[in-house]
């Protein structure tokens, strides 16, 4: 065969090979084309609704929230500073209003409807409560007979107004605002909380932790669900009592300390079953003044709409 036949044969061979790979090519391509025109199917996942449980509230943040009061300490002191609503007196061990024996602390409570815990944080110039030790001519204060005292509880600020109210003068002065905590959601309240709305007195059935204590709902220790005061809400209208009431912080377990510790962040929260949470150094002042003069408790959604009685000064 001479060589310009074998060039053409082979010319040939090598046009059929290539137009056999561009077939093969077009073929792959349209495949392509077919499977990236299908509509694609893409899982889109439903946002998840929440569960009431879930839901969590907050309290408002405003210039009434942010204010602060506090003048309890002017109900202990002695000197010029003390409130007008006190008065100071000197421990005799006898006295005209007991006349078969001396007198002690427990004897000065009772006459000037004033606690033990008032005389004993007056008698010694800090916050104890319990250290009751007098020696003939000490000083210490005393609460006015004609005494009462005014509870708002804003529901949806976290927050607790105390007032005094001078029964004589009709004056009221603003002791201290507290922090408290409140009652988790609920819908099916009247006030969106667990936290009733409403005008309530204090209940005589009180209680203070000691160690061993029982709570007043299970056989858990007092301490662990209503810190160290217990101070139980009745119905103003009827004399009612439906389980609410102010005490502290609960206290829990701390494995690095070992030891039981109050629980602060429910302080400002809403995370009660209806009671109201005070810290505990909060509870223990005011179980010490209010626990012996009439005092009503206003729980309100806002603070505006408290009828506070009394002209302030």
């Amino acid at each position: 065969m001479s060589v310009p036949k074998v060039i053409s044969i082979g010319a040939l061979t090598l046009f059929a090979v290539l137009g056999g790979l561009a077939l093969f090519k077009k073929k792959e391509g349209n495949v392509a084309v077919e499977v990236a025109s299908r509509p694609v199917e893409v899982a889109v996942e439903e946002p998840a609704i929440p569960e009431k449980s879930e839901q969590y509230l907050r309290p408002v943040q405003d210039e009434i929230a942010d204010r602060e009061e506090d003048q309890v300490w002017r109900l202990f002191t002695t000197g010029r500073h003390k409130l007008p609503i006190v008065e100071t007196v000197r421990y005799r061990s006898r006295v005209s209003w007991l006349k078969d024996r001396p007198a002690w602390v427990t004897d000065y409570a009772a006459h000037f409807s004033t606690s033990r815990h008032f005389i004993a944080r007056s008698l010694n110039g800090k916050k104890d409560y319990y250290t009751q030790k007098v020696s003939s001519g000490d000083s210490f204060n005393v609460l006015k007979k004609e005494l009462s005292f005014y509870l708002v509880v804003d529901l949806s600020r976290c927050k607790m107004w105390f007032y005094a109210i001078d029964g004589e003068s009709n004056e009221r002065t603003l002791l201290r605002t507290y922090k408290v905590g409140l009652g988790r959601f609920d819908e099916e309240s009247y006030s969106g909380l667990l936290t009733p709305k409403g005008k309530f007195l204090l209940g005589d059935k009180v209680a203070i932790y000691k160690p061993g204590n029982m709570s007043i709902t299970d056989e858990t220790e007092m301490v662990r669900i209503f810190g160290t005061r217990w101070i139980p809400l009745i119905e103003e209208t009827d004399g009612r009592q439906h389980g609410y009431g102010f005490h502290g912080a609960p206290w829990v377990y701390d494995l690095e300390a070992e030891a039981y510790e109050e629980d602060l962040s429910t302080i400002g929260s809403y995370e009660s079953d209806g009671c109201i949470r005070l810290a505990q150094a909060d509870i223990e002042e005011l179980y010490a003044i209010v626990i012996t003069k009439p005092t009503v408790v206003e729980i309100v959604t806002d603070f505006h709409e408290a009828n506070i009685p009394g002209e302030e000064l």
